[in-house]
């Protein structure tokens, strides 16, 4: 049984900076690690960062690149999204997801088996 909790969504003004908890539980050793994804009204839910437990892969999307760093706490099995210098556009909400077991942290949504609930995250322009 694998459960992801999303936390520390909330309201920010532009350019300020906000980080998000991914906390799981119920993982084996056939998960390698662990995406952000987000969606905002009207849009498709798209990767913005993965890493896997090992540090060993890290992936950003480019509208993020630079602004936001994805870290792990493999003994806490937690993943933290550091985000920094927010835009209006980073408004969404935000969600964990764990791949197929022995799957890889591609972009491809289709390719998560497990999410977390989700966290609101609101940029003030």
């Amino acid at each position: 049984q694998v459960q992801l909790v999303e936390s520390g969504g909330g309201m920010v003004q532009a350019g300020g900076s906000l980080r998000l908890s991914c906390a799981a539980s119920g993982l084996t050793a056939s998960n390698y690690g662990l995406g952000w994804f987000r969606q905002a009204p009207g849009k498709e839910r798209d990767m913005v960062a993965a890493i896997t437990w090992s540090g060993g892969y890290i992936w950003y999307a480019d509208s993020v690149k630079g602004r936001f760093t994805i870290s792990r706490d493999a003994a806490k099995n937690t993943v933290y999204l550091q985000m920094n210098s927010l835009k209006f556009e980073d408004t969404a909400v935000y969600y964990c997801a764990a791949p197929r077991p022995y799957g890889g942290v591609t972009p491809n949504s289709g390719g998560y088996r497990y999410w977390g609930q989700g966290t609101q995250v609101t940029v003030s322009s």
